[in-house]
């Protein structure tokens, strides 16, 4: 349950339109529901501005369908990660205005209350890399920031990189997604003054180790100011992203 449901709620018994018997039935989940399988977590949007995420990963069809349900009911807006196109057809069966995200394997419903300052860039080495990329970018998006992609710029044609210097340099916050031995977060780290999430994804030959490779080479940046996520995290980078633009927005409001 976010904020404003949470003050329209309390407005509403103020002004006599709801008892407090239908709004303590309506927190009664606060701060968790328990099904059994999973206690989902409703008070996490008021701790950190973002519902919980399902990781659809190592779930049953049936129980991803239904934490989707609650979250959808409880809280407005849902995203879930790593979902195979079936899944989506059993939560669309019962969210229709369920979206499914093909590139990204996530399913979303709702959309963020408000839109936070900044943008958040998006790039690419590879089109392989183009499924991580978009996990971050669509994560990004849910949590209201506004996002830019820039796809298929590694240093096998550094060239293709240069040309969007000033797409770089008006980003609030830089996520860069690459395999193969990952350099392209340090050459974006030296080229602007922004913070950069480098995401080391599994793309890559034999000895990249399923994605081992890029993260050491990322680890181990010559640029500063890089921090990076696991291999093939999309969805952290794409919230540490959003947690920063937030943190603007809260500097700004205090100013």
């Amino acid at each position: 349950m976010n904020v404003e449901r949470i003050r329209r709620l309390l407005e509403a018994v103020r002004d006599g339109r709801q008892t407090p018997e239908d709004a303590l039935n309506a927190l009664r989940d606060l701060p968790f529901e328990d099904l059994g399988f999973a206690k989902i977590d409703h008070h996490r949007q008021l701790r950190r501005g973002f519902p919980e995420v399902i990781l659809c990963r190592g779930k049953t069809t049936p129980q991803v369908v239904e934490i989707f349900r609650k979250l959808a009911e409880r809280e407005g807006m849902v995203l879930a990660t790593r979902a195979e196109p079936s899944v989506y057809e059993a939560v669309h069966a019962v969210v229709p205005a369920a979206e499914y995200h093909e590139a990204a394997r996530a399913i979303t419903y709702g959309q963020p209350s408000a839109s936070l300052p900044g943008n958040v860039l998006i790039v690419s080495a590879g089109t392989a890399d183009i499924p991580v990329a978009e996990e971050a970018a669509i994560t990004a998006q849910m949590a209201g920031a506004t996002v830019t992609r820039l796809f298929d710029v590694g240093v096998a044609g550094l060239h293709r990189l240069l040309g969007h210097r000033k797409e770089l340099e008006q980003a609030t916050v830089i996520i860069v997604v690459a395999g193969m031995e990952g350099a392209l977060a340090s050459v974006v780290g030296g080229l602007v003054d922004k913070p950069l999430v480098a995401v080391p994804t599994s793309v890559g030959y034999g000895a990249s180790f399923h994605g081992l490779a890029p993260l050491l080479t990322m680890l181990n940046s010559c640029a500063s100011g890089v921090a990076v996520v696991n291999i093939d995290n999309g969805f952290g980078a794409g919230h540490f992203a959003a947690l920063l633009c937030r943190t603007l927005q809260s500097h700004r409001e205090r100013a």
